[in-house]
């Protein structure tokens, strides 16, 4: 059983448009961005993400971010900073230079925003991946966890494992109609958590979840992602109680409650 293993790649700015656009739940929606600047675009594991750099308010282009030797650098003097947030890359077709990303319209905040008006021909930035963070897919078992901010790179891990492999999987969402199909060839059970009117990342429904989990027989890896705070104790638990060694458990806040635009790689770092 190999190692997790990282592999970089080049940022690269790249200016792409909106091709297609399906609602494929209450709350979500799938954008699916083309261009030929999509040459050489690179990714390879579930929880591969891009930042998306969108326009101002009533702008047409977005600022894009400008990348100098030692990475992203500030913008000239009077120029407006680039908007960016993180999202996963559901799909990428190399053939068709398409990607696609799922956003959550929430009521707020500029992704939010610009998925709620977003329509064929409107352009957006993409910036990344940087790498790939590359988890052996030959453990016996995983366990895996997140909400609806982290349900595509759950569907990537799901679609990813391979037939013969236990998995343990829990989605956060708000209710029945935000559940999604996510074929396997893996052995899943995947139960939907619904918060019903809780607000997202209140209800602590992933850690009465992952705390109610059996430890299967065998080596396994842990993957849960979601609102930042709410992750803490699971990540000690897991790394704790129930017994996985640090390097097996990779707990991810993608976002935090009053926080706007989370370093989550900071995130990772904590407890």
């Amino acid at each position: 059983m190999s190692d997790v293993t990282i592999v970089r790649y080049p940022l690269r700015p790249r200016l792409l448009e909106v091709s297609r656009v399906r609602r494929i739940t209450p709350s979500t929606v799938r954008v699916t961005l083309t261009g030929d600047e999509l040459e050489g675009f690179r990714e390879a594991a579930p929880a591969d993400h891009v930042k998306l750099c969108f326009p101002e308010p009533g702008a047409e282009l977005p600022s894009m971010p400008r990348l100098g030797p030692d990475g992203l650098e500030p913008p000239p003097p009077g120029s407006p900073r680039p908007i960016l947030r993180d999202y996963t890359v559901r799909h990428h077709r190399p053939r068709e230079r398409e990607i696609d990303v799922d956003m959550v319209i929430h009521g707020h905040g500029p992704g939010s925003s610009w998925a709620e008006q977003a329509a064929p021909g409107k352009r957006v930035g993409v910036l990344g991946p940087r790498g790939s963070v590359m988890v052996p897919l030959d453990y016996d078992w995983y366990l895996l966890g997140a909400d609806e901010t982290a349900l595509p790179a759950l569907a990537r891990w799901l679609e990813a494992l391979p037939a013969g492999v236990t998995v343990i999987a829990f989605a956060e969402v708000a209710g029945a109609e935000e559940e999604q199909e996510i074929a396997s060839a893996a052995d899943v059970t995947l139960t939907w958590l619904h918060r019903g009117g809780a607000a997202p990342g209140t209800a602590g429904l992933l850690e009465r979840a992952v705390r109610g989990v059996t430890r299967p027989p065998g080596e396994g890896f842990a993957w849960v992602a979601g609102e930042a705070d709410t992750l803490k104790p699971i990540r000690r638990y897991l790394r704790g109680e129930f017994g996985l060694p640090k390097d097996r458990v990779d707990v991810d806040g993608y976002w935090k409650r009053g926080v706007v635009n989370l370093d989550h790689h900071a995130e990772d770092d904590e407890d």
